[in-house]
Order: C-alpha cells, then sequence, then structure tokens
C-alpha cells in the first residue's frame, strides 16, 4: 500500500460528493496500512458549515479508535485543508498528512499559511503534497466549471 493507492481511494470519496453535487473533495485516514475513516464533503446535503470531508474522517477515526488522539494516523485529501480542518489535525495528533492539489483560496498547509507545521504548537503534522495533484485539481474544475456555466 501506498500513498497513490490511498489518494485513489480518497478520490472514490471525492466522487461520492460529486454524485450529491457538493463540491468533490474526499478523504480517507490509514492506521497500520488499512483504512479506518473516509469522509466527503456535505456541507450542503447537511446544511453544516463544518461538514467537510476531513472533518468527517476525523470524527469517524476517532468513533472507531475509542479516542481523540490520532496518533499513528496518515490523512489523504484530494485538496489542501482550510485552516478549520488543518486546526482539526494539529488537535487530533495526526503523524501524517498527504494531500492532491493546492487551495490558492483557503489552503492552510502551503498556499496561504502553514499551520501543520507551526512549531508555536504542540504538534506538528508531516506533509506529503502533490499526490495525483492533476486528476484532483482536475476533478474540482470540472466541478465548478460546470457550475458557473448552469448559473448555481
Amino acid at each position: 500500500m501506498d500513498d497513490i493507492y490511498f489518494m485513489k481511494e480518497a478520490l472514490e470519496e471525492a466522487r461520492k460528493a460529486l454524485d450529491k453535487a457538493e463540491p468533490p473533495v474526499g478523504a480517507v485516514i490509514v492506521k497500520d496500512g488499512e483504512i479506518i475513516a473516509r469522509g466527503h464533503n456535505l456541507r450542503e446535503s447537511l446544511n453544516d458549515p463544518t461538514a467537510h470531508a476531513e472533518m468527517l474522517a476525523i470524527r469517524e477515526a476517532a468513533a472507531r479508535l475509542g479516542r481523540w488522539r490520532l496518533s499513528g494516523c496518515v490523512m489523504y485529501v484530494t485538496l489542501e485543508p482550510c485552516a478549520m480542518c488543518a486546526g482539526a489535525m494539529v488537535l487530533a495528533r495526526l503523524d501524517r498528512l498527504v494531500y492532491g492539489t493546492d487551495d490558492p483560496k483557503a489552503g492552510a498547509i502551503r498556499s496561504l499559511m502553514n499551520l501543520v507545521s507551526d512549531e508555536r504548537l504542540n504538534h506538528q503534522v508531516e506533509v506529503e503534497n502533490g499526490v495525483l495533484a492533476e486528476e484532483c485539481g482536475n476533478l474540482l474544475r470540472d466541478f465548478f466549471s460546470a457550475r458557473r456555466k448552469s448559473g448555481k
């Protein structure tokens, strides 16, 4: 199992969001080579500003493990996380984050700031970016392009 395999799983989650007319962002959390949690955007469906793929996956992983500390876990997500999700990753003590494409408007890992590696915080998350970036980016670009054309 490697980063590409798990990012493809996150892309499957993103496609589930797309099927629900949600922005196609997907995430999976892996521990010891096994996917323990999955999530995809449900903000519109749930009318919940916190229902990002990452947040839903973190909640599921914590419930499955029976603890809030997700040490020993890796998150794979198709889009660079926002400040809310990056903060949750630090608070959950994730070991590693692997993401697909940058988010120049809201990304809090590389684009606007680097929240998960800030040494002033009590935990830092190792980061790998650009895994299947083109595929992840194309899915989002196509979604937003179609929305602009339809006037939504």
